[in-house]
Parts: structure tokens; C-alpha cells; sequence
């Protein structure tokens, strides 16, 4: 059960229902992890901010995508993996990828730079950075702006993830591909 309530528009105060008024506006999220930011709106309308500067790339929607189910995995975020599976189907990444990548195992990633995405992701988060080699292996594969787009990524969704786990906020019982154990 969720340890913080979803706070209904009419009972927010006018800086709240700006910020929220602005993200229904532009179809960023409100829900999930933002049911929180929503108390504190210059957080909220930080984290839409830096969600849609790293949306709008350097890193393609697949890689993005990649990024984010690993992040969310590694913090056994409900709410987010949840809305990231939707968005990795969204964008073409097949469900074995996304089932590989809740079972904790390697997925079949055949394109350099989305396999380089996987295991920076990985790395980053199992080993709180990159060793010398994999962080020359990453920026020879995606370029150093890539490189730096896929660290803040895993910075950024990592804070979301985190917030959603502290906050107990789950995914929708209809979640069809739920997180393993």
C-alpha cells in the first residue's frame, strides 16, 4: 500500500496546480513517483524538466528505454518498471529483451550501442561508476555527449526509482509484466 496519497487538483495550492497544470499540458507524467514531486513543485517541475531535456536525446528512444529498464530493475521499482516496460514495448524493444533484463540475466542485444548502454547501465549501478576500460569502451561506442546522457539517465531515473520504492508506489494490478522476485 502506498505510503503517500495521490493529492486531487482541487486540493493543491496555486504554485502545485501551475506545475501540474504545465506537465498535463506538455503529456508529462503526473502520476508514479511525480504523486510525491507534487509537494515540493520546484521539484516537480525539475524532475519534468530533466526527464524531457534527456527524452529529447542524444540517446535514441531504444537506449533510453534500455537504460531505464535496468535502472528500475536494479531498484526493484514497481511503479516505474511498470511505465518503462510500456515505453520499451512503445518503442519497438522485444519482449524477450525486457523479460532478460527482469530476470537479471544478459539480453540478446545484436547493436553496439544498445548492448553498450546495457552494461554501462550495469556497471554504474553495481559498481557505483565505470572502470578505466569500460568507460573507454562506452565513450569509443557512443561518443563522450552520449556517454554523459546515458550517466545522467542512470542518475536521474535512479532518484525516480528510488522515490517510488521509498513511497511504496506500485504498479496497477493489470501490470502484465510484473517484476520478478
Amino acid at each position: 500500500m502506498a505510503r503517500i496519497s495521490t493529492m486531487d487538483r482541487v486540493n493543491m495550492n496555486a504554485e502545485q496546480a501551475r506545475v501540474y497544470d504545465a506537465a498535463k499540458a506538455s503529456n508529462g507524467p503526473v502520476g508514479g513517483p511525480y504523486t510525491a514531486y507534487i509537494r515540493l513543485p520546484k521539484l516537480f517541475e525539475a524532475a519534468q524538466n530533466m526527464r524531457a531535456t534527456l527524452a529529447s536525446g542524444p540517446l535514441s528512444k531504444r537506449e533510453q528505454q534500455i537504460v531505464n529498464l535496468v535502472v528500475a530493475r536494479h531498484w526493484n521499482a514497481q511503479y516505474p518498471w511498470f511505465a518503462q516496460v510500456r515505453g520499451s514495448l512503445a518503442v519497438g524493444l522485444e519482449q524477450p529483451v525486457i523479460d532478460a533484463i527482469n530476470s537479471r540475466k544478459l539480453p540478446n542485444l545484436t547493436d553496439a550501442r544498445e548492448r553498450t548502454c546495457y552494461d554501462a547501465a550495469s556497471e554504474v549501478l553495481a559498481n557505483r561508476g565505470l572502470s578505466d576500460a569500460s568507460y573507454a569502451a562506452a565513450e569509443k561506442t557512443l561518443g563522450l555527449d552520449h556517454l554523459v546522457a546515458l550517466i545522467a539517465t542512470v542518475g536521474t531515473f535512479s532518484t525516480t526509482c528510488i522515490t517510488a520504492g521509498t513511497f511504496k508506489i506500485d504498479a496497477p494490478a493489470e501490470n502484465p509484466t510484473p517484476l520478478a522476485p
